[in-house]
């Protein structure tokens, strides 16, 4: 149990070919490793099997965050080059007027001082108000009055890829489309969940003909994912806030569904954290959570949500491992990860995805509690 704790009983060998640097040719024919949870018995599958593995009266939970340009090119008052990568969305004081505010990391050969101004490609202007810690400075940027932030950003900004999709071409026009979720609607994340990127609009129809029920909730994925866990005892890490809201319509779902023997299937690590931070947060009947999630989910962890999860495979020794293991075991995924590298599936964000299932819901009461 000890070695639970220690980060480097989280490492793993991945050849390089293995870390997916396209998406699929179809979102849903990507590979689905399959472990039974309670049998700790493998399957290996198509993702469109995922059909198979859920009954009716089971609750499927998406994250329908969206990633927004926020990888931003151009130059300083100046002169030189310089790369503005926004960590949250602007937000303006008031609905639509005045300028927008945001975090962002700057890059450039000299920093730029307090009230220079950045002139971006796609017209977009920007000054820095205030230079903060670890290369990362408060920008406010001049957006029309009325006009609306995404679009202008889409105009002028680049998706962010992971930083170990590594292309010739870069970004592609395709990147666009399919490092996004088909159900995401919600600006705010610089990271897709990218558990959700196999799903398609018509296998979420044949989930719901089948009696799926199908809820959301948003977790804006922030910069934070990619930082790297730096202490080898790993309840001494310090994890991310990332915002979060679960409506009330899904925590009444979610009651619906443990009252029945419902299963709830949470599609991605970050819906994982956001229903077990509300279920932390709950009033005695169902309402909306919402606010900054800092909830830390490691092996010894007790979930009163989550019965199944849908999940990509993850980076060595990473917060996101530590998750998972959570709810599976850690020697139980290593042998999974060991299994899909033998077995030649795809890893990371544009990887193939794997399904921890359990026959039995959480009992009703853990989730009252």
């Amino acid at each position: 149990m000890q070695q639970d704790f220690i980060l480097s009983a989280y490492d793993y060998h991945l050849p390089t070919e293995r870390i997916a640097q396209h998406p699929a040719d179809r979102r849903d024919n990507s590979r689905l490793l399959v472990l039974d949870n309670d049998s700790r018995t493998i399957s290996h599958r198509r993702f469109t099997d995922i059909v198979d593995l859920m009954n009716d009266g089971d609750l499927l939970v998406v994250n329908d965050t969206r990633v927004f340009p926020a990888r931003l090119q151009g130059r300083k008052d100046s002169g030189g080059r310089i790369e503005v990568f926004l960590l949250e969305f602007p937000s303006r004081a008031g609905e639509s007027a005045g300028p927008a505010r945001a975090t962002a990391l700057l890059r450039s050969s000299k920093r730029p001082q307090p009230g220079s101004r950045l002139f971006l490609d796609g017209g977009l202007v920007c000054t820095v108000i205030e230079l903060l810690t670890d290369g990362k400075a408060r920008l406010e940027m001049l957006f029309g009055e009325g006009e609306d932030i995404a679009q202008a950003l889409s105009a002028c900004g680049q998706v962010p890829l992971p930083p170990y999709i590594l292309r010739r071409e870069g970004t592609t026009a395709a990147d666009r489309e399919r490092y996004q979720t088909v159900y995401a609607h919600r600006p705010g994340a610089v990271a897709a969940p990218t558990a959700g990127l196999h799903f398609t609009e018509a296998l979420l129809q044949t989930l719901k003909g089948k009696g799926v029920n199908l809820a959301t909730i948003t977790l804006h994925v922030g910069y934070g994912t990619f930082a790297p866990v730096r202490t080898e005892e790993i309840r001494d890490h310090k994890i991310h806030a990332e915002y979060i809201e679960v409506p009330a319509e899904t925590m009444a779902l979610i009651s619906k569904t443990k009252e029945s023997g419902g299963r709830v299937w949470a599609v991605g690590t970050t819906t994982v954290r956001a229903l077990e931070f509300a279920a932390r947060q709950r009033q005695a009947t169902p309402a909306a959570v919402e606010g900054w999630c800092d909830l830390y989910i490691y092996p010894g962890f007790t979930f009163k949500i989550v019965d199944c999860l849908i999940t990509n495979f993850h980076l060595p020794n990473s917060s996101l491992m530590f998750l998972v293991s959570a709810l599976c075991g850690r020697e139980t995924l290593l042998f999974c990860y060991e299994t899909a590298v033998r077995e030649g599936y795809r890893f990371y964000s544009y990887g193939d995805a794997m399904a921890v299932v359990t026959a039995k819901t959480t009992a009703s009461a853990g989730w009252e509690e």
